[in-house]
């Protein structure tokens, strides 16, 4: 991108009350954030494969007490995922797809909302998009240095 270019925005503007994050705030938070990540792709995938247990047993007519074993145990994975997403919630961090450990970090440049965004094996938070665009439209940070 040519420096003297404009960045132009389809982004909506800073809401009051949320908190925006700077680069280097958002870069200083990841190594709590990455950990927090981890927890929830692995409780995730564990969700996905208790899931797929679930429903094999019900739909074999197996008896009703491994039916609510795994349901509890289920149960148990689904409330530990939604406080870790709730642990990143407070930090103000969004996640995107837990899966992938895809998160977004909300910041502003130039008075627009925008969102730094991170994935579970980047090395740090190295791309940005548009609040409207999302992952596939990721644009590298080195646009911002000179305004963030």
């Amino acid at each position: 991108m040519n420096e003297r270019e404009p960045l132009l925005y389809n982004g909506s503007a800073p809401r009051q009350g949320k908190r925006y994050f700077t680069l280097s705030d958002a870069r200083r938070a990841l190594p709590y954030v990455r950990r927090i990540a981890a927890d929830i792709q692995t409780t995730q995938a564990e969700r996905l494969v208790l899931h797929a247990r679930l429903e094999a047993a019900a739909g074999g007519g197996g008896s009703a007490e491994p039916l609510r074993k795994l349901q509890s145990e289920l149960d148990r994975l689904t409330t530990r995922l939604e406080h870790l997403i709730g642990e990143l919630q407070m930090v103000g961090v969004d996640l995107k797809d837990p899966a992938r450990g895809l998160l977004d970090f909300p910041a502003l440049h130039e008075g627009h909302e925008i969102l730094l965004c991170w994935k579970a094996g980047e090395e740090t938070i190295a791309w940005w998009h548009e609040v409207d665009t999302g992952y596939t439209g990721r644009r590298p940070v080195e646009e911002l240095h000179d305004h963030m």
